[in-house]
């Protein structure tokens, strides 16, 4: 008997695009058309997002990435991640009377990563020039695009703040009012820059490596870097009064985006590959070595038996990222013994019947585990949620996350993406270039002697966390989410659903999806909820009860309403399959 899904698990064998924009999905999927390989069709599709999805993401963000490539026959990690400028130190912080890092303003930028990211990519594994992957991307800024549902909503409930306090955004974004879903906005300065990029790259040489470095420089060495330089020195509103920002060029002209060895851990017959501690990519490898004790096939969809272990082992999981997780640069991490059997064997024997409600950091190797205070963090004022820089919060909560993107190939390759950060609603967009800087510093602790205290030139521990899986020592599957702190909890359970309990792409990420956020958020102010659990309400009310009944703190969302997942995977007879969420109606699967 078919299972009914919101849409069918594509199946094709020339290529795969999957994103969280249907023009995003498109822009990719025509380069594969033109020749190009999934990580042309990568970067088209992500310069898109940045133009559709302003909200979400744009060039003055992150792009974290795992990909496959095949003429290597090896995974690499793009570190799509910038670090903290080298005036964002703790004596600056407490000089300006703040414990917390602002969620919005200038005082929460890193070095934009998202441009040099996508360049590397490009430099290292694509085959065409810049100029052929950012012209979808450039063409909609210049001409106009359809403004999604969400994007007009969030403009009109930050509308006064922007014409108000944030000029220079409101200028491009509201140049003719709130825009009405469907109505064609345009971005003509972000435009002005692309094309500024694409110029200044072809005036540097006659080669693709030599045009790519060319609009490297442009962008972290030349009319970006000083714009943004100069921009940051004037004071913007965030949650704590006007403060300036701490970026300058020099820190612009001293990051290069880097390519990194993944972390990954082998569960049933598959492998998955993640990112390193500087993001909480781990944090799923760990769930699985927790969960591979677990007979998760026999519990059954959606019950709360499962719900209740997987959330347990996820809770143990995520406490071990609050104690040790940080840039490897800068703190050292114990991730082989954070993943190892015996440690996780051990940990196991602390999930039982009844949901906990105490944040349990484990001790590998015998550590002890530095933790802030869940007191002092719980009672720190909120201040104005509209300015709270995280995207998971505030009245535009259930859509404002991030995006996603996953491709595949006839040559063989695999990317999976999650770009981020430069967010419309949490930093001012910067005068005359049409994009914002990103808020990803907020994710720094300012107190000595933790995993992610801030350090000027340290990577913040994102929750950005791009998915990457081999099957029977091939590989097999790109996935991913927009999301927060749910990044390596929404995938994770597509993921158990597809490896343990068979289900195709599309019936995993249509079904039912919760979460707990029994952790330390990620986001400014830092909260942390114990023992609360967030699930849709089509998991049922029997179900919903059961959990109740073990302790946990449940929240019902509506039906429908957590996750933007996206997935592309190669069976073994060398076909391609691709799947999107049809939660928040702008996720598309394209391929052939």
């Amino acid at each position: 008997m078919l299972r009914f899904t919101t849409r069918p698990e594509l199946t094709g064998t020339f290529g795969m695009v999957a994103a969280t924009h249907w023009l995003s999905a498109q822009a990719g999927m025509s380069m594969l058309e033109l020749g190009g390989n999934a990580f042309d069709a990568a970067a088209a599709a992500g310069f898109v997002l940045q133009v559709v999805e302003p909200h979400q993401n744009g060039i003055g963000g992150e792009a974290p990435m795992v990909l496959y490539s095949a003429s290597e026959d090896q995974v690499f990690v793009v570190c799509g991640q910038g670090v903290a400028p080298k005036g964002a130190t703790l004596d600056a912080f407490d000089q300006l009377g703040l414990d917390l890092v602002p969620g919005a303003g200038l005082l929460a930028a890193c070095v934009p990563a998202a441009f040099g990211s996508w360049l590397l990519l490009l430099e290292r594994f694509g085959t065409m020039s810049l100029r052929q992957v950012i012209s979808p991307a450039l063409g909609y800024a210049r001409d106009g695009f359809p403004t999604a549902p969400i994007l007009s909503r969030v403009l009109g409930e930050i509308a006064a703040r922007l014409r108000e306090e944030w000029p220079t955004s409101a200028e491009i974004w509201l140049a003719d009012g709130v825009p009405q879903p469907g109505q064609k906005i345009r971005n003509p300065l972000l435009a002005a820059t692309y094309q500024r990029l694409v110029d200044e790259g072809e005036a540097a040489g006659s080669s693709r490596e030599a045009q790519l470095e060319g609009a490297r420089r442009a962008f972290y060495e030349g009319f970006v870097a000083e714009a943004i330089g100069e921009f940051a020195k004037t004071p913007q509103i965030d949650p704590h009064g006007r403060h300036a920002g701490f970026i300058t060029p020099g820190d612009m002209a001293a990051w290069r985006a880097s390519l990194e060895p993944p972390v990954s851990y082998p569960y049933r017959d598959f492998e998955v590959f993640k990112t390193g501690p500087w993001g909480q990519g781990p944090v799923m490898l760990q769930q699985l070595a927790l969960l591979s004790g677990y007979d998760i096939a026999s519990l059954g969809e959606g019950s709360a038996e499962l719900i209740h272990l997987v959330t347990e082992c996820s809770k143990l999981a995520f406490a071990d990222r609050d104690a040790y997780y940080g840039d490897p640069a800068f703190t050292d991490v114990p991730l082989d013994v954070l993943l190892s059997d015996d440690y996780n064997s051990e940990r196991r024997r602390l999930v039982d019947e009844e949901a906990s409600l105490e944040l349990r950091p484990g001790r590998p190797g015998g550590r002890t585990p530095t933790l802030p205070d869940w007191r002092e963090v719980a009672a720190t004022p909120r201040g104005d949620d509209a300015r709270t820089g995280d995207p998971t919060a505030g009245p535009t909560k259930a859509d404002n996350d991030t995006v996603h993107l996953d491709a595949a190939d006839r040559f063989g390759n695999l990317i999976s993406c999650t770009p981020s950060g430069g967010w419309l609603q949490s930093s001012p967009a910067v005068a005359g270039l049409g994009f914002c800087l990103g808020t990803r510093g907020q994710m720094f602790w300012l107190k000595e002697g933790l995993a992610t205290t801030l350090r000027p030139g340290a990577r913040p521990r994102t929750t950005l966390s791009p998915s990457l899986a081999f099957r029977d020592g091939e590989p097999y599957m790109a996935f991913g989410t927009p999301g927060g702190d749910q990044q390596d909890q929404w995938p994770l359970r597509t993921f158990l659903y597809h490896a343990d309990l068979g289900l195709d792409l599309q019936a995993a990420i249509d079904a039912s999806i919760w979460h707990h956020q029994h952790f330390y958020d990620s986001f400014y102010p830092r909260q942390f909820a114990p023992g609360s659990l967030h699930l849709e309400a089509s998991l049922g009310q029997e179900t919903i009860a059961a959990l109740k009944g073990r302790g946990h703190r449940v929240t019902e969302a509506g039906r429908w309403s957590l996750g933007r997942q996206t997935a592309v995977r190669r069976s073994s007879d060398g076909l391609l399959h691709a799947a999107s969420d049809p939660r928040s109606s702008q996720a598309y699967a394209v391929g052939r």
